[in-house]
Formats: structure tokens, sequence, C-alpha cells
């Protein structure tokens, strides 16, 4: 995970002392560099939760830089300033988190911008005339003397833990890319609000977790080019990019769902996506150390690097077996999205049977290439669509 990465190389750096005077120099504009930048990711792939996610945490640093413990203004109000930015930080990266993408030039991105940038002023102005509320996020819910030696609030244990639990889950269960950028964002961000010895340093820290947000950003952009977003499997790009690393013996099999057309048009095109992801799953189970890919449409392949088409094929049967005799439900017209409170039936979902044609090949030769063999493959998969489809060739 390249967050974590940034994450524990920033850790062992700032903490052991290795940081040269010229990054803390250079730390004065790098903030709003990173907050540049994050915005033009953020246009430029459409992520508006990345670019705010960046402005939420700049304008933490700012804020603090300013206004804080050891900000340059003394406002006297320093130390509720830093329990209000911890305990608000983690709650706006979550709403990020579980908010639709919304985009950043439209009314939901500018609503999004006035509902941030609105925070600090508005605590800015309880603090004027109402500083005794900042009181209660100091509370002390339970006694426990090993947590009150590091001078947190339990509130701000409470919030930043629950978050940070979150987005662990939440990234090991989703697996996407931006959910753990986030969660080791937090985490450094975390670090910089109670766990550094120095002032200099927060800053700093800060920035690391504007650069983990964008890598995530990076991270995803790969992912969208190099994986099908429908069915999650390598896309035709990574298709492309192993077949230049194969060796001399391998064998590639092509796979096509039959009468998907008819199926689609019959069902419709979001019952069609369902059979495509059902199909993907079984072809992501292949055997025999075969690496699966969208090749596009209804078709699949797989290669098989370092076996043969006889090695190949008793894994390539296992697999249109299986998808045979899978049972796939379709979701009728009356059928309602949620599940009924009343146990009694009132809808009959149809069982329908999906089938795949398969076409192998391998090299002849020693300087064939793949794209050759690949195109055989196509060949032999139409030949056993000409034999009645649901069989291998």
């Amino acid at each position: 995970m390249p967050g974590g990465l940034v994450f524990v190389v920033a850790l062992v750096i700032l903490t052991e002392g290795y940081v040269d005077p010229w990054l803390y120099q250079a730390n004065r504009v790098l903030p709003y560099i990173i907050l540049c930048t994050g915005f033009l990711f953020g246009l430029r792939f459409h992520r508006s939760r990345l670019a705010f996610m960046i402005l939420l945490l700049i304008l933490s640093d700012r804020i603090l830089h300013y206004f804080g413990p050891w900000g340059v203004i003394n406002a006297n109000h320093g130390t509720a300033i830093l329990h209000t930015t911890a305990i608000l930080l983690p709650l706006n990266v979550t709403f990020l988190c579980i908010g639709k993408e919304r985009g950043i030039l439209n009314i939901y991105g500018l609503i999004r911008l006035c509902f941030i940038v609105l925070q600090p002023i508005l605590v800015m102005m309880l603090l004027r005339e109402h500083a005794g509320l900042f009181e209660y996020l100091q509370k002390t819910f339970v006694s426990l003397p090993i947590i009150d030696t590091f001078g947190v609030p339990q509130t701000v244990y409470l919030v930043y833990g629950a978050t940070l639990i979150f987005f662990l889950v939440y990234s090991l269960v989703s697996n996407k890319a931006i959910i753990r950028g986030f969660f080791w964002a937090l985490l450094c961000s975390a670090i910089a609000l109670y766990g550094i010895p120095s002032a200099s340093d927060f800053s700093i820290y800060f920035s690391v977790a504007g650069i983990i947000v964008t890598l995530s950003l990076l991270e995803t952009a790969y992912s969208m080019a190099y994986h099908d977003e429908l069915t999650g499997l390598p896309a035709r790009r990574s298709l492309n990019t192993a077949l230049h690393s194969l060796g001399r013996r391998y064998t590639i099999a092509m796979l096509d769902i039959d009468f998907f057309k008819k199926f689609n048009d019959r069902y419709g095109h979001d019952v069609g996506d369902q059979v495509l992801c059902m199909v993907a799953t079984h072809i992501g189970r292949v055997g025999g150390g075969g690496k699966p890919f969208r090749y596009g449409g209804e078709e699949f392949t797989i290669i098989f690097p370092g076996k043969s088409k006889i090695q190949a094929r008793p894994y390539l049967e296992s697999l249109r077996r299986s998808i045979a005799d899978a049972e796939f439900k379709v979701r009728g017209k009356n059928r309602p999205k949620k599940t009924p409170k009343t146990k009694r039936r009132v809808f009959n979902p149809k069982t329908v049977s999906v089938t795949v044609s398969i076409g192998t090949a391998e090299p002849l030769g020693a300087f064939v290439n793949p794209s050759e063999v690949l195109k055989s493959a196509d060949k032999a998969l139409y030949q056993a669509k000409k034999k009645g489809r649901n069989c291998t060739v």
C-alpha cells in the first residue's frame, strides 16, 4: 500500500531527525502546492472527495499554524482550537467518504466548499462569544490514568478512534485505494495533532497526509485504466501488458458468453451486467495458474503461462461446466428491490442457464507473436460456436 509506505517513511525520517533545513523552508509553500495539486487532480479525474479531503487537511494545518497552541497569532484559545480541529477533521472526512461523488464545479461542490469553509468561521465566533462551551471537549467520561497522561481529551479519542476503525474496516472490505488513502492520511494527521515533540513538524505531517491522498488518486486512476470497473477483472490494457511478458510456452483461451445479445435484449442491460459479473466471478476462480482478463463486451481471455493446450484444457473444461451448472435467477418486473417484511412470496424468480464457448491456442514456434496466438484462439472460439456452443475447441 503506497499510503502506508509513505506514512512509515515520513514517520521514521521526522522522528529520527533526518529532515534537512531546506524542507522546513519549503514547508512554507508546500501546503499550498499540495492544495492546488489536489484540486487540479480532483478536477481532472472528477474526484471531488479527493479535492475536499486535501482542503480539509491543509485548512486544518493553516488554522493550527496561525491560531493553534504554537500558532503565529496568539489568540489565547490555541488548545480549544486544537481539540476542535481534532474532532471536526475526522467527522468531515467521514461525511466525505459516505457521500456520493458529486463533482466540484457545480452546486453540490459549492455547498460542500461552503460547509467546510464556514466551520472555522463559526468556531472562531463561538470562541469569542461563548468560549466556555469548548470546555466540554475535555470532559472525562471514564477515569483512565494511562490515557489521560498523553493530554488528549477522551472525546478526541472516541471520535478519532471510531473514525480510524471505520476506515480500516471499510478499506479491507472495499479494497478501494481512496479509502486506504483516507485511513493513512487520518493516522498521519492524528500524529500531527498530538504525537509530535516539536511545533515545527506538525505542518510537514499534514503535507505528508495530503501527498498520501494524492497518491491514492493516482492508484485509483491506474486501477481504472488496468481493471474493468464492472467485473473487477484486469482489463484489455492489462492483457496487452501481460502478452509482452510471456515466455516461449503458454496457452491463450478466449471465452464468449453464448447468446448474450439475445439475453441482453430480452431481460435488459441491468440483468446482462449481472450475468457478466457472475461469469467473471467464475472465471476469476479458474485453476492451473490461469490469469483472467476481460477482453471486451461479453468476451474474456485467460492466459496460462508455462502450460500447453492439453495441460490447460482440464481447467477450462472445469470452468465451463461450473458456469453451465450455476443457477442464475432473473429478477422479475414485479419483484421488490427490498425483502418484504411478510414471509408471503410475491414473486417467482425465473432461473436461466448461462453457458460459454471457449477457444484455445498455443504458439507453434519460439518466435511466434503472442498477438497471433490470441487471434488463433479467437478463431478457435468461433469454431466452438459453430459446433453448437458450450464447448471447448
